[in-house]
């Protein structure tokens, strides 16, 4: 089959590469019918992420068609369609069973990789390093789906299109979680940083569960028209234009600040200040791996015992983060990789009533073949670029 893999650095090759095949009882093979590119996968092919292996097969956002089962799996069957959560949980651990599945104590074959940068190992995922478990991901013709009798969403064969139910996968559950995360009562601001599919996802659903405000902050036009118009942004801040947010988002509040701040932008958040040149030279020699301006940010305009929420992916130590005003404001910080067995039905449901239409965020439809070029686009936010679907 064909699949799209990570060669060196910046370097992504479609190659032949072999057929997945059932390994365990209770896998399935997935033909994958709809893939999408992820914020995430950039720190991949940019070289920020270690335990990436030449020829590895990227992509953790799928959808498709079941063609095979394995002789455990009585609750799927070929020809279903799914969506399939990017993270694997076993479904009896205990984290699976607290609905905590992204840090499942079974999924990830590389345990000690995990444990050796974190202390404990977190869940696998597909097309993410060897340290989250070494599963070839999605950006293929097909897919090995391990725990597949407790993993993919079964959703309806006919009436929604696939670009409505693929972020499911994902996005949509990083950024509904992000907003359960904050406990949200009436009356309630949330700001959110970064208005790519995240982001917006994590608006709409702040709206969803209660918000009264949601502010977004980005600096492209596109994006925060998008937020305003169809994501539930009632006011936006391009951070490019108002070089003071924290500033901004007080007056915006009377001189309290937000309730709740959330970052959907992660380890290569960009700002205008001069943090941003400090975390990238010490990113650029690898000291650090990630530049944290948005965090920084966030934990400054949050209001006094509001909450901070990181969904934006973190690897490593970072430096000077501001515990001392986090602390002494009386914050609670809430951050994970996404729980989206937890949401997927929820969120499944929010789609069916149209209270939500998560293909707007897609911008572009490529093949596998042109997959490397439109990794480009995504990086550079190129031609208006928010999010790119993939279509084997």
């Amino acid at each position: 089959m064909k699949a799209v893999c990570w060669c060196a650095k910046d370097t992504l090759r479609v190659e032949t590469v072999a057929d997945p095949s059932i390994l365990n009882p209770r896998d399935a093979i997935l033909r994958v019918t709809s893939a999408s590119i992820c914020g995430s996968d950039l720190h991949l092919v940019g070289g920020y992420v270690p335990t990436v292996q030449s020829g590895d097969i990227l992509g953790h956002e799928f959808m498709g068609e079941i063609v095979e089962v394995g002789p455990a799996v009585t609750n799927l069957r070929p020809g279903d369609r799914v969506v399939v959560p990017s993270f694997i949980g076993c479904g009896q651990c205990y984290y699976c069973r607290q609905q905590l599945w992204s840090l499942c104590d079974n999924s990830n074959a590389n345990a000690w990789l995990s444990e050796a940068a974190m202390g404990y190992a977190i869940g696998g995922v597909y097309g993410y390093t060897h340290a989250l478990g070494g599963y070839a991901g999605a950006f293929a013709e097909y897919v090995r789906i391990p725990f597949a009798d407790v993993n993919p969403l079964t959703v309806p064969g006919d009436g929604l299109p696939d670009e409505q139910l693929l972020f499911i996968s994902d996005a949509f559950p990083t950024g509904y979680m992000g907003a359960d995360f904050c406990a949200i009562t009436p009356g309630d601001v949330i700001a959110v940083w970064g208005a790519g599919a995240v982001g917006l996802f994590a608006m709409k659903s702040a709206k969803l569960l209660g918000a009264e405000r949601v502010i977004a902050i980005d600096r492209l036009p596109e994006r925060l028209r998008l937020a305003r118009e169809h994501f539930g942004a009632d006011e936006v801040i391009n951070y490019e234009q108002q070089r003071d947010v924290v500033e901004a988002l007080k007056e915006m509040t009377a001189g309290r600040g937000p309730d709740a701040c959330i970052d959907a932008v992660g380890m290569e958040a960009d700002s205008p200040g001069l943090d941003d040149v400090y975390d990238r030279a010490l990113q650029a020699v690898r000291v650090q791996r990630e530049r944290v301006h948005v965090v920084r940010e966030a934990i400054m305009a949050c209001r006094k015992g509001g909450t901070v929420v990181l969904l934006g992916v973190y690897i490593g130590l970072p430096d000077k983060l501001p515990l001392g005003p986090a602390m002494n404001k009386g914050l609670t910080l809430k951050m994970a990789q996404q729980h989206g067995q937890r949401y997927a039905r929820r969120l499944l449901e929010h789609v069916q009533r149209g209270d939500i239409d998560p293909s707007l965020v897609v911008t572009h439809r490529v093949s596998l073949e042109d997959v490397p070029h439109a990794y480009t686009l995504f990086k550079h936010k190129d031609d208006g670029c928010i999010r790119v679907v993939i279509r084997p």
